[in-house]
């Protein structure tokens, strides 16, 4: 009778745990709708002239990872608005983790906290685990800092692995917020998902493999969506 009960409310606990996941992951999906449409209708009241080409070139019934120069504070805000209705995780700083307001917002808009100076395994594991098994994509900045133009690997690690495109795209418009206030024009435009099913390691001919084909598409969709554009890395940064 004793082992009937506690497998009944093991049972039980399961199935109380099960729904309260449900109910926190159908909580983050609306939130994240939510606050994007919140930052849709932000931007279009203090810029109102985005731009977003190719968007057809986004892949419909798959995850993808959606990758970008870090080239402002709210690109990634943009990069999401411009790829709707697919819904995104996000990696973020874990320093900005630490206010209990802003990591509300961030856990329920589908980021996950990492070390940019000591990446554990987690920052592998997470986005891995994200892309296989929900229909969550994922928003990086493969140099990992507005600072830097230099790409790091791990965007390549987390591809092949989750088995997943890689599709490049490129923020042009205001890299302050007065530009923005301006409504200077802001162009979002995607290109073509690049597929590395043939880079058989992620070693560092496999990485360099990537990053070639990856910088080639920016050049590329910078020069397409305006041959004149050129950014410039901010004084601050080269220090």
């Amino acid at each position: 009778m004793e082992r009937k009960r506690k497998k009944y409310l093991s049972i039980h606990s399961f199935t109380r745990y099960t729904k309260r996941h449900k109910k926190r992951k159908g909580e983050q999906k609306m939130f994240f709708s939510f606050m994007r449409g919140f930052c849709r209708v932000l931007f279009f009241v203090i810029n109102g002239n985005l731009e977003i080409q190719n968007k057809e070139k986004l892949p419909q019934d798959e995850n993808y990872i959606l990758v970008a120069p870090h080239r402002t504070w709210w690109d990634p805000l943009y990069l999401a608005v411009a790829a709707r209705p697919k819904k995104f995780a996000f990696m973020a700083k874990e320093e900005l983790f630490k206010n209990p307001i802003i990591r509300f917002i961030l856990v329920h808009s589908n980021a996950f906290p990492v070390n940019r100076q000591k990446p554990g395994p987690s920052a592998i594991k997470t986005p891995v685990k994200l892309l296989k098994n929900t229909d969550l994509s994922l928003i990086m900045f493969p140099s990992g800092s507005r600072y830097s133009s230099e790409l790091k690997g791990g965007m390549t690690v987390i591809a092949r692995m989750a088995k997943v495109r890689i599709v490049p795209c490129v923020y042009q418009g205001p890299l302050t917020l007065g530009g923005l206030f301006l409504r200077k024009k802001v162009i979002i435009r995607f290109g073509d998902p690049i597929d590395i099913s043939d880079v058989k390691k992620s070693d560092k001919a496999g990485i360099a493999m990537v990053d070639e084909r990856l910088m080639k598409a920016f050049n590329q969709l910078d020069y397409e969506a305006n041959p004149e554009f050129k950014y410039v890395i901010p004084e601050k940064n080269k220090k």
